[in-house]
């Protein structure tokens, strides 16, 4: 490998790193403003701390989708889950954006990293339908454990991606934890106005 392929790479990872400075409407355990790489982190996290129970799963596959899933928005940014009706319009924006940010890259990178992220966008395989599971639990999770602001509303989460969550016996579980956790973080907020 070349210096100049070297330096190229090294430029695809600093555009790449735009992902740290993306805000997302999630917050940290002390209130701060979460950013998609955070979540990224959080997401990878997630899936080891479950990996042993994922029977044949290919775990380093899974692993690359939940880095990639997000990168596209390093460019135009994130849109809050609770914000999204054109999800077709969002998805084509972030692939695009995905394509410029990979052009440093060798075409075989290109190649792989945009066919991960489209096997996640249409949940084209086992591990993008984990992927999509695990990325709801890791948002949900967080909305439940952060710092919110006094007008979040929790009841979003009881919905947000059940369709993925409950596509396997051990999201389903997981999931379940989750809804009670938001059911008490509701009671909790509601009992705070009544006063």
């Amino acid at each position: 490998m070349t210096e100049g392929d070297l330096a190229k790479r090294l430029d695809f990872l600093r555009e790449a790193s735009r992902l740290k400075d993306i805000l997302r409407r999630t917050y940290t355990h002390d209130g701060h403003t979460e950013s998609t790489a955070e979540h990224s982190w959080a997401l990878c996290l997630l899936v080891m701390t479950f990996a042993d129970q994922l029977g044949d799963i290919d775990l380093l596959k899974l692993l690359k989708i939940c880095i990639i899933h997000d990168l596209g928005e390093a460019i135009h940014g994130d849109v809050p889950a609770i914000s999204q009706t054109a999800s077709a319009g969002k998805a084509a924006q972030e692939r695009e954006d995905l394509l410029a940010i990979m052009v440093p890259l060798p075409h075989e990178l290109q190649s792989e990293f945009l066919s991960l992220w489209d096997e996640y966008e249409h949940a084209a395989s086992p591990e993008a339908r984990l992927a999509k599971a695990f990325d709801k639990i890791e948002t949900i999770s967080q909305h439940n454990a952060g710092l919110n602001p006094d007008d979040f509303d929790h009841t979003f989460n009881l919905t947000y991606g059940r369709r993925y969550t409950d596509a396997t016996d051990l999201t389903r579980r997981i999931r379940a934890i989750l809804d009670r956790e938001t059911r008490l973080n509701m009671q909790r907020t509601r009992s705070m106005i009544d006063g």
